[in-house]
């Protein structure tokens, strides 16, 4: 096998065509030069050069073998450095778990923000439910999720980045979207509703179910996605309960109302992680997602 020193010295050779010149601009002598090459050809197996006493050109086989050895040596000049960014965390690649509610709002900003500030880390992204991350996370398959709770604070770090209103989203139709006031329970008790999935949804089911006294009966759908409740809702199928950040989705025929007994921001958001992760760029990950979120 030849040595990073051997090539290193035919590319020099070969891009000057002159032993004189390459010696120079490698700080050595030019026997010693001569001899590397000569150890290069023999391990190769073909004459990479041809020399007389005049000149000095590449064979076939040099063309080709110069950009093998290009390559080979600007990755062993690259690697002490890449060591040191992987080690603090500018090089690597990260692997984000996002529920699809969370991706209104939250993605623009934060990949720019990544983009911006980790522009050599590589980028993965994955639209999982909340139990969906917490098995990923678990797994290693993600280094961090964007998530709804509850979650297992022993096995993961947590931070909530933000908390938002339940709305119920009417058709712009309907007699409540007209009056323009909050609204009561009272108000939806005999309107078709649109339900989270409580198995699908699980979070947004158990949010709604505690703080509302659901008739049942009133269910006309049951659906695990936000932007599929707003369709729904646009089509005049019925009432539904989302985050306030579904108004960014900018679906026509529909109007949000909030609920007069709902006046806290119930909707939480919590970044997640392992308390075991081992990737050397998720701090620096985490550092971002707090000042792009909490700042916004």
């Amino acid at each position: 096998m030849f040595t990073l020193d051997q090539a290193r010295s035919f590319v020099a050779v070969a891009e000057e065509l002159h032993f004189g010149r390459a010696a120079e601009r490698l700080n050595m002598t030019q026997p010693p030069l001569s001899r590397q090459i000569q150890k290069l050809e023999r391990t190769v197996g073909v004459e990479l050069l041809e020399r007389d006493n005049r000149r000095v050109s590449l064979t076939a086989a040099g063309q080709a073998f110069l950009q093998d050895a290009r390559r080979l040596v600007v990755a062993a000049e690259r690697a002490p450095d890449n060591a040191r960014r992987i080690a603090a965390g500018q090089l690597g690649e990260l692997r984000i778990g996002f529920t699809a509610a969370s991706g209104f709002s939250l993605l623009g900003p934060l990949l720019g923000e990544i983009s911006t500030q980790m522009p050599r880390v590589h980028l993965e992204l994955a639209e999982m439910v909340t139990s969906e991350q917490v098995e990923a996370l678990l797994n290693g398959d993600i280094d961090l999720g964007l998530a709804r709770p509850p979650f297992d604070e022993n096995l993961f770090e947590s931070d909530l980045l933000f908390s938002e209103g339940l709305y119920a989203a009417v058709p712009s139709d309907h007699r409540l979207a007209k009056e323009q006031r909050e609204i009561s329970y009272e108000d939806l008790r005999h309107e078709p509703l649109i339900m989270h999935s409580p198995t699908k949804a699980r979070y947004f089911y158990d949010l709604v179910v505690r703080r509302i006294d659901i008739e049942h009966e009133n269910v006309r759908h049951t659906v695990s996605q936000i932007l599929t409740m707003i369709a729904l809702v646009s089509a005049g199928r019925g009432i539904a309960f989302v985050p306030e950040s579904a108004k960014l989705l900018g679906v026509n025929g529909v109007t949000y109302l909030r609920l007069s007994e709902i006046p806290d921001d119930p909707v939480q958001l919590h970044a997640i992680w392992s308390k075991t992760s081992r990737n050397p760029a998720l701090e620096r990950l985490v550092s971002i997602v707090r000042h792009t979120l909490h700042s916004e």
